[in-house]
């Protein structure tokens, strides 16, 4: 079946494998990724599938309620696959009223332009919101996430991503929308932006520069492959039911600094070092507000009623990663001096 699909966020790190996936896998669907190109998109992320011919970029602002009213308009979507959001939880601390506009308002005006162009025609139409675990708060030392537990965010991030969950569930109890959201865990791999703990410290062992901890270091997150989850993406967007919601997690937790210690290791044998050399640029700082001790997935449901499992675990996941990142010195260097901008320049004029 023919569809018209709108990917919001569809030029940063999910986003671009989600993009990829869709314009391989579907010939016949045309994929609308649209996009504002903000410090963490960017359209390098997706040069191996720019001139496919179901494929369009358009860039533009999901806080913008007429230019998302007028897209709806222009391409008719029968599926929205909303991954736009404001995600880093430093940036979200220091600059909170970001998070609130892209993350809430910004869901909103999509749920709006859906809901007014749909106009109750709903039949073969789905608006999938892309969350995050952090909704559900920080766990003790025992124990998972599932689906049926209660919200309890402790960031304006998370406190944003949660209240955008609400409207959804809420458009879809009130007009009847249909949809279904996913929680996922921590991702890693390629085309990550490099303020995040992987190719942050990728970066910074290549160079000899410190590798900051917050804290104890003892933080446990549950991580997931970045491609394993667009499979996921996909697989709930095709399977899910309606109004479900599904936990994408990666069945592997990890403490920080056993994380990191990992990577080092693993550093060192990539680059020929003498083993230890990475791990003496570890240097303790002082934690974060409001840093969620544990988050561990319970990814059950989505791999008993759909199938899906993790493709491979954190140590081998972690090797690809480490091997793109070094493969790709030029996209880092790019992304580092912000020179990926110019792509959008050079590209689209």
């Amino acid at each position: 079946m023919k569809q018209t699909i709108l990917i919001t966020g569809g030029a940063g790190f999910i986003g671009s494998h989600v993009v990829r996936l869709f314009v391989n896998k579907y010939s016949d669907y045309k994929i609308v990724n649209l996009d504002k190109l903000t410090y963490a998109g960017n359209l390098e992320n997706l040069s191996d599938v720019e001139n496919a011919d179901n494929y369009i970029f358009e860039k533009g602002d999901i806080v913008d309620k007429d230019f998302i009213n007028n897209l709806f308009e222009k391409y008719d979507f029968d599926g929205v696959v909303h991954l736009a959001a404001e995600s880093h939880v430093d940036r979200s601390i220091t600059n909170p009223m970001e998070f609130i506009m892209t993350n809430v308002v910004g869901t909103v005006n999509l749920l709006n332009a859906a809901k007014n162009h749909w106009k109750g025609n709903v039949e073969g139409k789905l608006f999938y919101h892309v969350s995050t675990d952090e909704v559900y708060g920080s766990l003790g030392n025992t124990g998972l996430f599932l689906e049926t537990t209660s919200y309890d965010p402790q960031s304006p991030y998370s406190s944003s991503k949660a209240s955008s969950d609400h409207f959804v569930r809420a458009y879809g109890n009130t007009y009847g929308m249909p949809y279904v959201i996913s929680n996922c865990s921590n991702n890693y791999g390629p085309n990550q932006f490099p303020e995040k703990l992987l190719p942050l410290f990728i970066n910074n062992i290549k160079n000899s520069k410190p590798l900051p901890v917050y804290g104890d270091g003892l933080f446990t997150r549950d991580w997931l492959y970045v491609v394993d989850h667009a499979r996921a993406i996909d697989i709930i967007y095709h399977n899910g039911r309606n109004t479900e919601t599904y936990n994408i997690g990666g069945f592997n937790e990890w403490t920080n600094i056993d994380l990191i210690k990992t990577m080092c290791k693993q550093m060192d044998e990539f680059l020929g070092n003498t083993e230890g050399t990475a791990e003496g640029l570890i240097t303790y700082v002082k934690d974060r507000p409001g840093h969620d001790k544990r988050y561990a997935i319970d990814a059950t449901k989505l791999k008993n009623e759909l199938g899906w499992e993790p493709s491979l675990q954190f140590e081998e996941g972690l090797s690809k990663t480490i091997k793109w990142y070094l493969d790709n010195e030029e996209w880092m260097n790019n992304v580092n001096s912000l020179d990926y901008q110019k792509y959008y320049s050079e590209q689209y004029g």
